[in-house]
Formats: C-alpha cells, sequence, structure tokens
C-alpha cells in the first residue's frame, strides 16, 4: 500500500536520546505540526504555465500528468481547442508533492495511489499531514509522534510537511497570474503568458 498511517511503526523504539534527535531533526525540517493555512478561494485559477511555475515542473509533465488523470484541473478543465486549463491552488499542491515524491525515487504507479488518497482528503486536513517516503512506500503522519517514530527508526526517510508545501506554493502563486473560473477567453490571458516568460528570462540573465 503506498500511503499508510506512521502510527505504531517503530513504537518499540523507545531510547529518549534517540527520540529527541528525532524530534530535533522533525523540527529543523519543518515536519512539526502548527497551524493550517487559511484556505484560499476556490474559484481562482491559474493557467498552464502559472501552475508549471509554482510547482517547479515541466508544461510536458503537466500535460501528462492531466492526461492520465493524475492531477486535472478542478477549477476549468480543458474544453477543446484553445481553451484554457485552470488549475485550482489544491491542484498545485498535489502537483509540487508530486514532483518531491518523484524526487525521492517513488514510482509514478505509488505517487497515483498516495494522490488519490490525498484527494480524498478534505482541504483543510492537508495543511495538517506529512508524508513520510523511504523511496519506495509513502507514510502518512498526523501527528508529532507518528512523524518521530518514523524519523529516529528509517533509514534515509524523507519528509515532506504539506504545511511548509502550503507556505511555498501561496508564496509562489503571489506574484503569478491568477483568474476567476467564469472569466471570458481574453488577450489578457496572452499578456499574463508573456509576462510570466519575461519574468523567466530576466532570472536566468539576473
Amino acid at each position: 500500500m503506498a500511503v499508510s498511517s506512521g502510527e505504531g511503526r517503530n513504537a518499540d523504539q523507545d531510547d529518549p536520546e534517540r527520540r529527541g534527535k528525532a524530534h530535533q531533526r522533525a523540527g529543523e525540517e519543518g515536519l512539526l505540526f502548527d497551524g493550517a493555512p487559511v484556505n484560499p478561494p476556490a474559484d481562482i485559477g491559474y493557467r498552464g504555465p502559472t501552475a508549471c511555475a509554482a510547482a517547479d515542473i515541466t508544461y510536458r509533465q503537466l500535460d501528462y500528468w492531466a492526461r492520465t488523470g493524475l492531477v486535472e484541473p478542478t477549477v476549468r478543465a480543458a474544453q477543446g481547442s484553445g481553451s484554457q486549463r485552470l488549475y485550482g491552488f489544491r491542484d498545485i499542491l498535489v502537483l509540487k508533492v508530486v514532483k518531491r515524491l518523484l524526487d525521492t525515487g517513488v514510482s509514478l504507479q505509488q505517487i497515483r495511489i498516495a494522490v488519490q488518497h490525498l484527494r480524498d482528503r478534505g482541504v483543510s486536513d492537508l495543511a495538517q499531514i506529512t508524508l513520510m517516503s523511504d523511496g519506495v512506500s509513502v507514510y502518512e503522519c498526523t501527528s508529532p509522534d507518528e512523524v518521530i517514530d518514523l524519523l529516529q527508526g528509517g533509514q534515509g526517510v524523507f519528509g515532506i510537511a504539506l504545511g511548509r508545501v502550503w507556505q511555498e506554493v501561496e508564496g509562489s502563486l503571489a506574484d503569478l497570474p491568477g483568474e476567476r473560473a467564469e472569466a471570458s477567453q481574453s488577450p489578457l490571458g496572452d499578456h499574463h503568458a508573456d509576462e510570466l516568460a519575461r519574468r523567466r528570462r530576466a532570472r536566468r540573465t539576473g
């Protein structure tokens, strides 16, 4: 199973020193739980290039994942030639999590199961989850104790605190264009794409 609870794993490891080091590491990596971020407006969407920039993925990945049903735009799907997909904030959050899991070596097949698990949860829950991966399986932790148990018992365990990813996506989207779902297709969208390309060129040359 690609996503399972971290509860109960390594429960027999009660070494205070080892547990203390795991707790410190979890704090340094931002894996312990604090307050939930504020939910973004549900009717604000972001076009493909913007979603790619915020999630740090290629447009080819975005398109493939949408066509295969891994992460589809929930604000507005593509409707014929020339129409624009609009990705919601939660869509981009999941895109970024998929990218992080791929970077740890988790297979796309396992990630699909993990994403379905995340999709079944509410937006308010996502910020309170830490995903831990050993490069093969993905474990869900919903409390600091579960995170620490995995850290003190697993070698090479990689943690993804969704609350922190949420904040990273918020920061990335702050300077990128979004639009409301009911907005009509207009030349303004082309301007947004041109502006995004200009910013990318400026970052490369700067």
